[in-house]
């Protein structure tokens, strides 16, 4: 494509993009207001939803203020199960919350992309099917101020003190400790780097 045609379609299409970038604001709004309608709980203005997240099971979930919630977020409660998020939480792109007892974020948590958070695992009996054993579910708590990385994975009984970091892709299978900083599969603690 040469410069003068290429120069030519974006002065026609600009004014069309600048429509579509309105738009976007009408969307959040769209998407505020179907998760507010799905969920039996109050849903705060300051809440930004970017697009509504996909919801299952009985939807026991309780949302704080000021939450920014990026796309594709999945969130699941199932039998006694309860989501709770604080104020302040970001939850990024992708991230799966599923809870058979209950899941807690403080205020002031950051989850990254593609983070699962279960506090329930199936159990494993001879001759069964896995699918037909049912969960062992024990509580998860996420204290505040904690940064946990994409892609990690939190489990079952797990506590994540306040102030910790999860690194990137981390099995977080034990509790960490308040303003530790653990990594790796399964998840240990590392050394704080630090500053200059």
């Amino acid at each position: 494509m040469s410069r003068i045609t290429k120069r030519l379609l974006l002065s026609l299409l600009t004014p069309a993009a600048a429509i579509a970038n309105r738009l976007d604001s009408w969307h959040r709004l769209w998407a505020h207001a179907r998760l507010k309608a799905a969920l039996d709980s109050d849903l705060d203005p300051s809440v930004v939803v970017l697009e509504t997240p996909e919801l299952h099971g009985s939807r026991n979930i309780h949302l704080g203020r000021d939450l920014f919630l990026y796309p594709g977020l999945y969130l699941e409660t199932q039998e006694l199960g309860r989501i709770e998020i604080g104020d302040g939480v970001v939850l990024s792109r992708g991230v799966h919350i599923v809870s058979y007892a209950s899941v807690v974020l403080e205020d002031g948590v950051m989850v990254g992309e593609y983070t699962s958070i279960r506090d329930a695992h199936h159990r494993v009996a001879e001759g069964r099917s896995v699918r037909d054993t049912g969960h062992d579910a024990r509580p998860v708590r996420i204290g505040r101020n904690a940064w946990i990385g994409r892609g990690a994975a939190i489990l079952r009984g797990v506590t994540v003190g306040d102030g910790a970091v999860v690194g990137a892709n981390a099995v977080v299978t034990h509790d960490v400790p308040a303003g530790a900083v653990v990594a790796g599969v399964p998840a240990r603690p590392i050394e704080r780097p630090r500053p200059a």
